[in-house]
């Protein structure tokens, strides 16, 4: 771990960063398996029916909520599948450039881009429990705290501490100086 343009933070630090960028990654991507492996099978050996975001859809109260709920009512764009599997799709990706560090801000764009889309499908402003939930919210939920953490990585570039990107900007950092070594011992043999 460790990069030039991270030499003002401590391990630590770094460490603490990419912990946060793997873990929201992986809840991307289990998120996404979970999605694409239904249907599966319940507890007593039932077959569950394959994923669907229509009921949540449906249920949504936000801002965006109308929007969608006139797509999926009207059967436009594509029906509901097309969202369905937009979301898997991208929930897969993102999961996966996060963890490995692939691509790392377009996953993070991409991560605060599905984030701040759910939140304003379905802003809590119960302030009381609901049925489905595990706890009690009014205005800041877990998709809010998740998105603030995604801007906070944003503000790092935490691909250059470690992940694959980190190796990539070492390649074509060893590529160009290969490069720039050979042509000048090429303009050298033209002066001789």
């Amino acid at each position: 771990m460790g990069s030039k343009a991270h030499h003002y933070l401590t391990g630590a630090q770094q460490a603490a960063l990419v912990i946060l960028r793997t873990l929201i990654g992986w809840h991307f991507l289990y998120e996404s398996y979970y999605k694409l492996m239904l249907p599966a099978w319940s507890a007593d050996g039932k077959p569950l029916p394959p994923w669907t975001s229509a009921g949540y859809l449906k249920a949504a109260s936000g801002p965006l909520a109308r929007v969608f709920q006139w797509m999926i009512d009207g059967g436009r764009i594509g029906r509901i599948g097309w969202i369905d599997n937009t979301v898997k799709v991208s929930l897969l990706l993102i999961g996966l450039s996060l963890i490995l560090g692939l691509l790392t801000r377009v996953g993070l764009w991409g991560a605060l881009f599905f984030l701040a889309l759910f939140y304003l499908l379905a802003i809590p402003t119960a302030g009381a429990p609901q049925p489905g939930n595990e706890g009690t919210y009014l205005i800041v939920n877990k998709t809010l705290i998740e998105g603030a953490a995604v801007g906070v990585l944003l503000t790092f570039n935490t691909g250059a501490i470690a992940g694959l990107d980190m190796f990539l900007t070492q390649w074509k950092g060893t590529t160009q100086r290969f490069k720039g070594s050979k042509v000048q011992s090429n303009s050298k043999d033209h002066v001789l």
